[in-house]
């Protein structure tokens, strides 16, 4: 088992095999952890905001969702989740959002302790895998609830998340980046302290009961897509 803890205002990446849980933990409350998620070999193909929530008649993730590629294939599961709603909607922060909720800081001045945005966070972990901002799409804001009214407007929503985890099961192999960074609808003008750590651990394999298979035949539908593309790839050179 391995773990890794992420600092307010951090960043990280890596490569994940397929088949592992990833445990995603809140030390404060006011947490947000930005997330991309790429087919590792195949960087083109990742996650897909639109597919995921249309497939499952929903505007957030919770325990029982997938995560989908826009080739249809599921990325990850979310087989546990305490906190109960994640925002897919709101995007990250920038760094002119950034420097007017929480005024200006800059390395030179504050050092470690200067205010990083989102966007800059996810650029430069992407450089470190050969990819580029063109490469930005929707990410996933976990543990940030974000609601989406009937006539469209979204509206950040408090929730508790000191103590709280989500768990991801990767159902292929995952460039995962990630930004503790703070939600762009948070309203509170005090920049987030909340750590966030990450444990790695071994899968148990997917079941017939498994909760996210039969949450909607959209998501067996796309299992079945990703299991064939791996077995097509097996035993290739």
């Amino acid at each position: 088992m391995t773990s890794i803890r992420i600092q307010a205002g951090g960043k990280w990446s890596g490569y994940i095999s397929r088949g592992k849980n990833i445990r995603m933990t809140a030390a404060g409350d006011r947490a947000n952890l930005t997330t991309l998620l790429f087919q590792a070999s195949d960087p083109s193909e990742r996650y897909n905001m639109p597919d995921s929530l249309k497939a499952q008649h929903t505007a957030y993730l919770t325990s029982g969702h997938v995560l989908m590629s826009d080739q249809g294939r599921v990325l990850a599961s979310i087989i546990d989740d305490t906190t109960g709603w994640h925002d897919t909607l709101s995007g990250y922060t920038t760094r002119r959002s950034t420097d007017r909720k929480y005024g200006v800081t800059t390395y030179q001045q504050e050092r470690n302790d200067w205010y990083r945005s989102g966007y800059e966070n996810l650029v430069v972990e992407m450089y470190r895998h050969r990819l580029t901002p063109r490469d930005l799409c929707t990410p996933v804001n976990f543990f940030s609830k974000v609601v989406c009214e009937l006539d469209g407007t979204m509206r950040y929503e408090s929730q508790p998340t000191a103590g709280t985890s989500i768990t991801l099961r990767t159902e292929m192999e995952l460039l995962l980046v990630v930004s503790n960074t703070p939600n762009p609808l948070d309203p509170e003008g005090r920049y987030p302290d909340s750590v966030i750590e990450l444990t790695f651990s071994d899968a148990e394999p997917v079941k017939e009961d498994d909760r996210c298979l039969v949450h909607c035949e959209e998501n067996r539908r796309a299992f079945e897509n990703t299991w064939q593309a791996q077995s097509l790839l097996k035993g290739a050179n």
